[in-house]
């Protein structure tokens, strides 16, 4: 598998994955938890595609486990940084943590598995 299509792929399981986690940290959210893994399994998404494409280019085990945990990281700031309107709380290190595992994840992946882009010549 390429390496853009298996970011994609292990992006968006781990990502559900991810989602599914705010049963464990914080289980008074449990009436939101459809939308926070489908927006989980979104970031995920977007998070494997670009890490997929770092990883076609750069072929560096330690870049892209670096670009990854990076890219997983800003994807999920702006969601950590904000006020959960149901409970007013932030759950910063709650989405910080699992989202940054999950570029650490797929960032070593694609690097380790994925096909890399063929020669042109």
């Amino acid at each position: 598998m390429n390496k853009p299509l298996l970011g994609l792929v292990l992006g968006g399981a781990l990502g559900a994955l991810d989602g599914l986690t705010a049963l464990i940290s914080a289980p008074e959210v449990k009436p939101e938890i459809m939308g926070i893994v489908v927006g989980s399994t979104g970031k995920g998404l977007v998070a494997g595609i670009v890490i997929g494409f770092i990883s076609r280019k750069v072929n560096n085990l330690a870049i892209g486990i670096g670009a990854g945990i990076v890219i997983a990281a800003l994807l999920a700031l702006p969601i950590a940084l904000a006020v959960d309107p149901a409970t007013g709380k932030r759950y910063f290190w709650e989405i910080m943590i699992p989202g940054s595992i999950v570029g650490l994840i797929v960032g070593y992946a694609t690097q380790k598995f994925g096909q890399p882009a063929p020669q042109r010549s």
